[in-house]
């Protein structure tokens, strides 16, 4: 069996391999990955942020997008973000009927 203080510690691993990964997949939109996931970086940055001020911590959603994106979000947004297709709103509507279903 696990303890506790082992299991935050491979939690944590895995959540900045995760970052880690979506750094090095900037080519992939947030809008795509909330078509086949339901989540996205921001998704990620608000939680990120509620569980920061969860432990007491002021963190707002920008700082938090920051340790997301490795960046400010509006630098990440300039640079990186696409607009979306036709194709992608789309689906994305089509997602979101669905989680609210």
């Amino acid at each position: 069996m696990m303890d506790d203080q082992t299991r935050t510690e491979l939690e944590a691993a895995a959540f900045r391999r995760l970052l880690k990964h979506l750094d090095e997949r900037k080519d992939v939109q947030n809008i795509e990955l909330m078509i086949l996931a339901g989540f996205c970086r921001n998704c990620l940055s608000k939680w990120y942020a509620a569980a920061a001020r969860d432990h007491g911590l002021d963190m707002d959603l920008e700082q938090a997008r920051e340790v997301v994106y490795g960046m400010p979000y509006s630098q990440w947004k300039a640079t990186y973000q696409q607009p979306a297709t036709e194709e992608q709103q789309r689906l994305f509507d089509e997602a979101q009927k669905r989680e609210s279903a």
